[in-house]
Order: structure tokens, then sequence, then C-alpha cells
């Protein structure tokens, strides 16, 4: 079992932006010494909660302080950029990092329509001609000219960052399949249906220049604490921003704990955070342990990403390390 890290450099309450980069500096540091697999950062745009606005300046910043994790991006939001670019930072990546740096990719927005504009100069991203962007970037990124003009990225290289398309629907998947790229289900998105989506990608895998068989993985986010109780405590703080979330709620910050406690919550918002811990496992280390193994069964994968978002930060730090004690990870 593979335990992997997903962080969107969420800002906490009373935090700046700044902290929260700070502190997706130093949970990679500090999951790269507990032995976690991969540490993916993502792509958000125009909002005052997440702070990874830019994945692959983050990636490099990361790759650099940490030495043995794979850095990489979950994930960089396609449409909005040239194919041609994207291949040219990651080779940039993959040769000052070898073997270390994963290309994650995506086609949601990243933020309120207005983001689409303000990303591709007044015009609406070209959502339908992202089949074809995964071809032309996986093309570049193995050295290869896909549009005919003497035209390849650079650095070349012996080795290339591998294409995984996120998704959270049999669309992503099946896409991901014919393509030959690796898949990442987003079941923090997405709580119900996601076996389906992983067998079908995997049954309609075909061989690319990427990879020969399929390789898929799932992101889920993960309270881990001493205690149930304590646990609970946590999540009760993701379980208020969620909900904010789906509301449409602008603020400056994920809710406290404490925040969370004192909120009074309507019968319909109730059912709704029951339904999302669907998109969550919380709980002892004991506990989390087998519920991860249980739903790593369930898809049939061998790596599960885990995306931890309490508070404190220490909270976050420590959520993370009893995880590696249960599944017993190689500390550095």
């Amino acid at each position: 079992m593979k335990l992997s890290v997903l962080d969107q450099s969420p800002i906490l309450s009373g935090m700046t932006s700044q902290d929260a980069l700070k502190q997706t500096t130093k949970l990679a540091e500090w999951t790269d010494r507990l032995g976690f697999h991969r540490f993916w950062v993502a792509e958000h745009h125009s909002t005052e909660s997440l702070a990874g606005s830019s994945p692959a300046i983050l990636a490099a910043h990361l790759a650099a302080r940490t030495e043995r994790i794979r850095i990489g991006t979950g994930g960089v939001l396609l449409p909005h950029y040239s194919a041609y670019k994207v291949a040219e930072s990651f080779r940039v990546l993959e040769t000052l990092h070898p073997n270390r740096i994963d290309l994650g990719v995506g086609r949601a927005p990243g933020g309120m329509p207005n983001v689409n504009l303000a990303l591709n100069r007044g015009s609406s991203p070209d959502i339908e001609g992202y089949p074809a962007q995964i071809e032309e970037l996986m093309a570049y990124l193995h050295g290869q000219d896909p549009q005919g003009m003497n035209v390849y990225a650079t650095p070349k290289g012996e080795t290339s960052p591998p294409i995984w398309m996120l998704g959270s629907s049999g669309t992503s998947a099946r896409l991901a399949a014919d393509l030959g790229a690796s898949y990442s289900f987003a079941h923090f998105i997405n709580g119900h249906g996601g076996t389906r989506v992983v067998d079908r990608y995997k049954k309609y895998f075909s061989p690319s220049m990427q990879q020969s068989a399929p390789d898929a993985n799932v992101s889920i986010f993960v309270v881990c604490a001493e205690t149930d109780e304590h646990a609970e405590y946590l999540a009760s703080s993701l379980d208020l921003a969620l909900l904010q979330i789906e509301q449409g709620a602008r603020r400056s910050g994920f809710p406290t704990p404490d925040e969370a406690l004192q909120h009074s919550f309507t019968f319909f918002e109730q059912e709704r955070i029951q339904d999302n811990r669907s998109r969550m496992i919380v709980g002892s280390p004991d506990r989390v342990k087998q519920e991860i193994e249980e739903l790593a069964e369930n898809y049939q994968v061998n790596e599960i990403i885990i995306n931890t978002i309490v508070s404190p930060f220490e909270e976050r730090l420590r959520s993370y390390e009893l995880l590696a004690e249960a599944f017993q990870l190689h500390k550095k």
C-alpha cells in the first residue's frame, strides 16, 4: 500500500496566503521524511480560502526542498494553457529532478466563470479540444514533434514525467483509458460511484508511448487523531467548510473546530454533512487504517492519496504522522 498527499494550500482561519504556502512547504518536507510516496499540489484561482494558484511553480519549490518523495500537480488545468508550454515547464522540472516529477492535469475551470475569461484573454477555454491537448502534451514530453513544425519541448532528456489525468466521472476515466495515461479518481470530490469509474478505466485502457498498462489511484479527505472523539472534533471544521463551499459562501479562511461547534445547522445542512462524509475517512489510527485498506480493496488500487484539512496546522502534521505509523511507512 502506497500513501500519498494532495495539498490544496488551504488558508486556515486567522492565517494568510503566505502562511498557507509556508505550511505546504513544511508539510512536503514532513511527509517526505515520513515515507509518503508522492506529494501533489492543486490549482485554484481567485479564491480567499486556497493559496495554490500556480502548481508548476510551487512544485519546483517543493522538489528543491525535498529529497525522495515524488512531487507533482493535482493538477494543471490544461485548457487554460498551451500544451507546448506546459511540456517545456515540466521538462525543466524533470531535468532538475529526474524520476521524481508527476504531471497531473484536469479540465475544470479552477474558479468562478470569470476566471476562464481572465486566464484566456477574454475568451472561453477550448474544452472540446482537451483530448487533443493531452495527446499533444504526451508527444512533446516524449521528444516528439506532434504539429510537424520542427518544434520540440526542451530541455530534452532520457526520462519524462508521467501524465496523470484527474477526474471524478466516467468521462474522464474513459478519456484516460483511450489516451493511455494514468488516472486519479477524486473521491474527495465525488464520494459515489467511483469504483465503477476506475473499473471502466482499467477495462478500456489502451497502451501508449507513456505506459503499457493502466495505473490508477484514489484521493480522499482523511482526518486521523489519537482517538475517534478527537478526530471527529477536528473533522467538524471540514464538515462546515464543505457545506459553506456548496452554499457559495465566501470567507477568508477555513473555519476552526470551535467555530464549527458553535454553528447552528438546519436539518437540511445536517443531511448534507452526512452525505459529504462519504468523501471522508475520520477516526483513530486503527479505524482509519482499516477504512483506507477497504477503500483500496473496493477500488482495486494500491495507492491512496490523502487530503487532510484541519486546524490548527500542527494537527495536520500529526494526522499524517499517525498514518505513517499505522501503515509502517519507511521513515527517513
